[in-house]
Formats: structure tokens, C-alpha cells, sequence
């Protein structure tokens, strides 16, 4: 289930305030400033720090990478 494009346009990390990066596919959010991601469960984002996963450098590359792909998403511009 995709969420609602004017959601991702309001949504915010909930640490820095700044931007997140959506993923459909992974079902995640992503903060590329910090480089944690937020679940989406049940369609519902979860945007609670303890909810948060680190990234290793890897990932991060990989997500970066991905969203570099993406085109006309509002939430995958900084």
C-alpha cells in the first residue's frame, strides 16, 4: 500500500525535522542526513526514534544510490 502523496509532503523526521525519502517497495522512510529509516506498518508510518534503524555506510550508499533513481517524488528531495 502506497502512502498518499500529500502525507509524504508534510511528513518530517522526528529528530531533525528535516525531510524523509519514501521507498514503496521497502515499506521504510529514510533520513539520508542521519541515515536511519522509519517502518511503515500497516500502512501507518512509524516515526518514533526508538523505532528508528541505523544504517551502516553500505546501506546507506545503496538507498542514496536508489533515490537518485527516482523522479517526481516529493519526499525524495533534501
Amino acid at each position: 500500500m502506497a502512502l498518499d502523496p500529500g502525507l509524504l509532503e508534510i511528513l518530517a523526521c522526528p529528530d531533525d525535522k528535516g525531510p524523509l525519502r519514501y521507498f514503496a517497495e521497502e515499506n521504510i522512510l529514510y533520513n539520508p542526513r542521519q541515515g536511519i529509516t522509519y517502518p511503515i506498518k500497516d500502512g501507518i508510518p512509524v516515526l518514533l526514534t526508538s523505532e528508528s534503524t541505523s544504517l551502516n555506510e553500505e546501506e546507506r550508499q545503496r538507498l542514496d544510490q536508489l533515490a537518485g533513481h527516482e523522479t517526481g517524488s516529493p519526499s525524495s528531495e533534501d
